[in-house]
C-alpha cells in the first residue's frame, strides 16, 4: 500500500507548479526532516479519509488537519533555515487561487440544488418517477441514463447532486437500492462528461490547452457508454426488483413553489455562463457560476416582493449545503499544494518516458491515480508536464482521468458530492464492496478506446 501511495505522490499533482515558475527556484526539500514528516503525515491522514466509517469520523477533518498543517510546516522550516519567505507567500496565494475557482463553483452549484430543493422540484419529479409504476431496479436504470445524457451538458458533479438528491427522495432507508444507485450515479455521470468537452473539470481543462477540438472528445462516446454499460448491468443485479410502497392514489401531487421553473432556468443558464467565462472570456468557470448566483440573488428579491420573505429566502439554502464536502476539497488541494511545493511530485513526467511506462500505460494509471487523489490535480499534472503525445493518447487520458475517478468514492467531485448528500449510506466502504464492477468498466473502456484509435486509426 506504502508503494502505490509513493508511486501516486511521484506521478499525481503538478496543480500549482506554474505558480513556481514565476519566482524563481523552489529549493528541493524531499530529503529533509520536513519532506518525510508531511509525506508521513499525508499518508496517515488520507487513511482516515478512506476509514471515515470505521472511526465515524468526518473525511472533512482529517482533510482539513493535513492540508493546513502541512503547509504550516514548510513556512516553519522556511523561517528557521533562513530561506526565502517571499516563495512561501507566493505559494499560499497560486493555492489560495487554485482553491478558490473550485471551493466558489461547488458553492454556486450546491445552492442551485438547495434552492429547487425549496422549491419542491425534487418531490415532483420523485412524484413522477414512482408514480409510473416502476420498480426499484427500473428506477436505478432511469437516474443511471439520466445522469450519463445530463452530465455532458450540466458537468457531472451538478448532475451527480441533483440525481442522488432524487435518489434519497424516493427511498431513504434501504441500502440494497440506495448503495449501487449512489455508485450508479457516480459512474454515468463521470462516464458522461469524459465524452463533453465541458461536462468535467479535466475534459474542460484538457480541451482549453488545446489537445483536441471539440469534436475529438465525442469520438469518446463509445468508451464511455459501454465501459458505463458493463458496470450498470452488473450493478443491477442486486437492486431489488420490487415496486416501492407508493400508492399513488392516496399521495397528493407534489407542487413545485411559484418561480421553481425560472430558477431551473437560471441553474441552466449558471453552467452555460461557467463554460463561457472559461472558453470565451478565459475567466475562470466560477467567475460565471457566481455571475449566476448574483441572477439567482435577484430573482430571490423579487419573489421576496411578491409572496413574501417566507416563499424563498436564498440564504436558507445557503445555509443547508454539505460544508463538509468544500472543507475536504479545501483540506485535500492544500495537501498536495504543500507535496508539490516540497518537491515531491517533481518526477511526475519521467513515468512517461519508453524507458519507464510509456504513455499508453501511464495514462491507463492516470485513471488508478485519479481515483485515490481526485481526477482534478491528476489531469492537471500531466497538463503541465505536457508529455509528447499524440491525439490518440490525449483522448485516452481524457477517458481514463474522468471515469477512473469512479473507482474509488472520493476520487472526484460527483463521488464527494453524492458522498456528502447520502451521508452514512454511500460510503468508501460500501462503495469498494461494488468497485469490481466499475474496474471491469474501466478495462472496458480503455479496450475500446484502443480498438478506435490504434486498430480503426481513427485519429489520423
Amino acid at each position: 500500500m506504502l508503494k502505490v501511495l509513493m508511486t501516486l505522490l511521484l506521478s499525481s499533482v503538478a496543480l500549482f507548479a506554474s505558480a513556481g515558475a514565476s519566482t524563481g527556484e523552489i529549493p528541493d526539500l524531499t530529503m529533509t526532516w520536513v519532506g518525510f514528516a508531511c509525506l508521513f503525515i499525508f499518508v496517515v491522514g488520507y487513511y482516515f479519509v478512506a476509514a471515515e466509517e470505521k472511526y465515524e469520523i468526518d473525511k472533512a477533518k482529517p482533510a482539513l488537519f493535513i492540508g493546513t498543517f502541512m503547509f504550516i510546516l514548510v513556512a516553519l522550516y522556511y523561517a528557521l533555515n533562513h530561506l526565502d519567505m517571499g516563495l512561501v507567500n507566493t505559494q499560499a496565494q497560486h493555492l489560495i487561487l487554485e482553491i478558490a475557482e473550485i471551493f466558489f463553483f461547488l458553492f454556486v452549484a450546491m445552492t442551485y440544488i438547495e434552492s429547487l430543493i425549496h422549491m419542491g422540484v425534487f418531490d415532483r419529479l420523485k412524484y413522477n418517477l414512482v408514480s409510473k409504476g416502476y420498480t426499484y431496479r427500473k428506477l436505478y436504470w432511469v437516474t443511471g441514463f439520466i445522469a450519463f445524457f445530463l452530465s455532458p451538458i450540466a458537468d457531472n458533479l451538478t448532475t451527480a447532486l441533483i440525481l442522488s438528491t432524487v435518489l434519497i427522495t424516493i427511498e431513504k432507508s434501504r441500502k440494497d437500492f440506495l448503495v449501487p444507485g449512489a455508485i450508479n450515479i457516480v459512474v454515468a455521470a463521470n462516464a458522461g462528461g469524459a465524452w463533453s468537452p465541458f461536462g468535467d473539470i479535466t475534459t474542460l481543462m484538457a480541451w482549453t490547452a488545446g489537445k483536441g477540438v471539440f469534436t475529438d472528445f465525442l469520438f469518446l462516446f463509445p468508451s464511455a457508454v459501454l465501459g458505463y454499460f458493463v458496470t450498470a448491468f452488473l450493478l443491477s443485479r442486486v437492486v431489488p426488483d420490487t415496486v416501492p410502497d407508493f400508492d399513488a392514489s392516496k399521495e397528493k401531487k407534489p407542487a413545485m413553489a411559484e418561480g421553481a421553473k425560472v430558477v431551473m432556468g437560471l441553474g441552466v443558464f449558471t453552467i452555460f455562463c461557467a463554460v463561457m467565462s472559461h472558453q470565451v472570456l478565459h475567466l475562470p468557470a466560477m467567475w460565471g457560476m457566481m455571475f449566476g448566483l448574483s441572477l439567482l440573488k435577484v430573482y430571490a428579491y423579487g419573489l421576496k416582493k411578491k409572496y413574501g420573505t417566507e416563499h424563498f429566502n436564498i440564504f436558507h439554502s445557503m445555509a443547508k449545503i454539505e460544508n463538509n464536502t468544500l472543507m475536504f476539497f479545501f483540506g485535500i488541494l492544500a495537501a498536495v499544494g504543500a507535496l508539490y511545493f516540497i518537491g515531491w511530485l517533481a518526477l511526475a513526467s519521467h513515468v512517461y518516458r519508453p524507458d519507464v511506462l510509456g504513455p499508453t500505460w501511464a495514462n491507463i494509471g492516470v485513471g488508478f491515480l485519479s481515483a485515490i487523489v481526485d481526477n482534478v490535480p491528476v489531469m492537471s499534472a500531466v497538463l503541465k508536464a505536457n508529455p509528447e503525445m499524440g491525439l490518440d493518447q490525449w483522448m485516452l487520458v481524457t477517458l481514463t482521468a474522468g471515469v477512473g475517478g469512479s473507482l474509488i468514492s472520493f476520487g472526484s467531485a460527483a463521488g464527494v458530492g453524492v458522498m456528502g448528500k447520502l451521508h452514512g449510506i454511500y460510503t468508501f466502504s460500501s462503495h469498494m464492496k461494488y468497485a469490481w464492477t466499475i474496474l471491469l468498466g474501466y478495462i472496458v473502456s480503455c479496450s475500446v478506446w484502443y480498438f478506435q484509435y490504434h486498430i480503426l486509426g481513427i485519429s489520423h
